[in-house]
């Protein structure tokens, strides 16, 4: 593998070596394997007809639906001892017999979505759904919401009775129209839901040139700015204790909460500094002036400083679902925002 142009350490994984076992026998003259492995067999290996016996009953037509973790305790209260679970699973996959058992679909991998990285406003979006409670039990209210994950601007937003994907589709034709976007090339991540993947919503981005991105089924994690803003929303002091009585006092709770979050909050992952703020590069003056407040106190009284003064540079590059952040980067990477 190594005279092929591998790399040793991968090379080592694939054989299941130490790269410095490697080392050492090229030290020492040549690097041949030098492994001698065991010489005899174990003494508690099964025997073949032991072995034999055990595959005949994992794949009797009673058993063949059982996962080896459901099989031993099954062949216990038979007062049945074979072997272990990890030996059966181990003898299963050396037969190649090792195949998902039962009706239920087999677990798959996924992907982490591609990463994403927003160096200014209006270049990655994200959006998401969540429930408001009405004053009818089981009747719903539901708030769409578009954030900048540069600045978390909301940028748009609309509550509705329904989720549907024509109202998420002219969400997101309204959101272009009212700050005068030109919507190709901006990357607009969502969850897996209906609203995000239907097929007029798809076919809204693609006539825009919006590049849509989604996350893994389940996995809360690929859209943290949504579900972070969704946290912040919730979780407010402003937040009404009783249900909506309808959709027009939602629209009207709504529209104060975004005016107070885009323009007053002051975000902790932007150094402090409103969505507003940085949204529209103002920032960096405010920043400036923070910065030097910190200078002056230090020049005041230096005995009481051990160190630099608080960070107030502008926070960086926002990554979304990173690949890799490199080693001493000056771009900040904020997950959860």
């Amino acid at each position: 593998m190594r005279q092929d142009g591998a790399r040793l350490r991968p090379a080592c994984a694939a054989l299941g070596l130490d790269p410095r076992t490697v080392q050492r026998w090229q030290r020492q003259g040549g690097g041949e394997d030098r492994r001698q492995g065991p010489k005899t067999a174990p003494k508690n290996k099964l025997s073949p007809r032991e072995r034999a016996r055990l595959l005949e009953i994992a794949n009797a037509p009673e058993n063949r639906d059982l996962t080896p973790n459901q099989l031993i305790p099954k062949l216990a209260d038979q007062g049945i001892y074979i072997a272990s679970e990890s030996t059966l699973y181990r003898i299963l996959r050396e037969e190649k017999m090792l195949a998902h058992r039962g009706r239920a679909r087999p677990k798959s991998r996924r992907n982490k979505p591609k990463e994403h990285v927003a160096t200014g406003p209006c270049q990655v979006m994200s959006w998401d759904i969540t429930y408001l409670k009405t004053t009818v039990a089981g009747i719903y209210l539901y708030l769409y919401l578009v954030i900048d994950v540069f600045s978390r601007k909301i940028m748009a937003w609309a509550v509705h009775s329904e989720e549907s994907m024509l109202h998420s589709a002219k969400l997101i034709e309204d959101m272009c129209q009212e700050h005068g976007l030109d919507p190709r090339g901006i990357v607009l991540h969502s969850d897996n839901g209906g609203p995000m993947k239907g097929s007029t919503m798809l076919a809204t981005l693609q006539r825009l040139g919006i590049v849509p991105s989604f996350s893994r089924p389940r996995t809360s994690d690929d859209n943290p700015f949504s579900e972070a803003l969704f946290r912040t929303l919730k979780y407010s002091p402003q937040f009404p204790s009783e249900p909506f009585e309808n959709r027009e006092d939602a629209e009207a709770w709504v529209a104060g909460f975004v005016r107070w979050y885009n323009s007053q909050h002051l975000h902790s992952a932007l150094r402090f500094v409103t969505p507003d703020d940085r949204h529209y590069g103002r920032e960096h003056d405010i920043l400036e002036q923070r910065e030097a407040v910190y200078e002056g106190a230090r020049l005041r009284h230096p005995d009481r400083w051990s160190g630099s003064t608080r960070n107030w540079t502008p926070v960086g590059s926002v990554y979304l679902n990173p690949d890799e952040l490199p080693a001493n980067s000056a771009e900040v990477y904020s997950k959860t925002g």
